[in-house]
């Protein structure tokens, strides 16, 4: 059943200066769910705005209002977490979306970011460990557990292995073929990211909200299928979106 935001003296008061991040959860795990909601609760900077156990009720739940950042199981028992967030890239855009999994095999992992996800961890996770990765989603971030980091760099190196000459490759993307199209606000932002300014400075300097410069940042990455800065920085390099 989906939970409405939490009432009551089990919830911590939030700091009146800070605006605390929405968070909503879709975990069927009774123990880790517990644990989540807990931390949550008890964070300050935060506010749990809605709970689903199962695929349908994670898609129920899209029907409210937005949440700043979704955390995701995978394994639900009436279908796949994927479904989810597939359909929050859709419903909630400005959503940081992280997947909290037991699964941690390179199928999941890539599916899981190809449909939109900007972080994945294993369920190896302390309470305060999580909340630490819930506030580095929404300031930007992509959290990702250090095996699955692995994988993905494994992945990347071993499809990168057989690439031809850097020359070449830039030949191909100057053709059109291969090179990714980002608008002009997304290059000016891809170059600031690259420069290594934050969301919050990104969005100063752009005169944007913080919000919009996620956004921004999630289309790039969808756009050259990355999940990470240092990923999209080198995969724009590659393409001759940057200068190498």
């Amino acid at each position: 059943m989906i939970t409405p935001r939490p009432a009551g003296p089990a919830t911590v008061a939030p700091n009146p200066s800070v605006t605390p991040i929405q968070v909503a959860l879709v975990e069927d795990d009774v123990h880790f769910r517990s644990q989540v909601i807990q931390a949550v609760r008890a964070a300050q900077d935060m506010a749990l705005v809605g709970v689903a156990c199962t695929r349908a009720e994670g898609l129920r739940l899209l029907q409210q209002a937005p949440a700043q950042v979704l955390l995701v199981d995978l394994g639900l028992p009436d279908g796949s977490g994927i479904d989810v967030i597939r359909a929050a890239l859709s419903a909630w855009p400005d959503c940081g979306v992280m997947v909290c999994t037991a699964l941690g095999d390179e199928a999941h992992v890539m599916q899981s970011i190809e449909a939109g996800a900007s972080g994945y961890l294993l369920k190896d996770s302390t309470p305060e460990n999580m909340l630490d990765e819930i506030r580095s989603l929404n300031a930007g971030g992509s959290p990702i557990s250090p095996l699955i980091a692995r994988q993905i760099l494994t992945r990347f190196r071993d499809a990168a292995a057989p690439a031809p000459a850097p020359q070449a490759k830039l030949a191909s993307v100057s053709g059109g073929a291969a090179q990714a199209v980002l608008s002009g606000r997304e290059r000016e932002v891809l170059e600031l990211i690259t420069k290594g300014f934050t969301a919050e400075e990104i969005a100063e300097l752009t005169k944007v909200s913080r919000h919009t410069v996620l956004t921004y940042i999630r289309r790039i990455y969808g756009k050259l299928k990355v999940s990470s800065r240092a990923e999209a920085i080198y995969e724009a390099r590659q393409q001759g979106i940057l200068a190498a």
